[in-house]
């Protein structure tokens, strides 16, 4: 097994398959899959660092309705229909 030549190269291959047979071509290719990842590995950062920080919050809502403001409960009308529900 041969020893890998430096870190580039061990970065590429990890990244996947070589793109092209030139290899400014697959170094370019190497970058934008470089950037991707990175942007992907911030996202799952930060989505983590939000998950942790807010995971156990003991934040309290308190909702307070001043029942003089409010009107007397009237019971609905009962509903009518001209329908017979009747099955064949």
């Amino acid at each position: 097994m041969k020893k890998p030549k430096n870190w580039w190269y061990v970065w590429s291959k990890a990244l996947g398959e070589k793109a092209s047979s030139c290899n400014k071509t697959s170094d370019k290719v190497a970058i934008v899959r470089t950037i991707i990842f990175a942007t992907y590995l911030i996202t799952n950062v930060a989505i983590v660092a939000n998950a942790v920080r807010h995971w156990n919050d003991k934040t309290t809502v308190q909702v307070v309705i001043d029942a003089s403001t409010l009107p007397e409960y009237q019971t609905p009308l009962p509903r009518t229909s001209n329908k017979t529900f009747e099955f064949e």
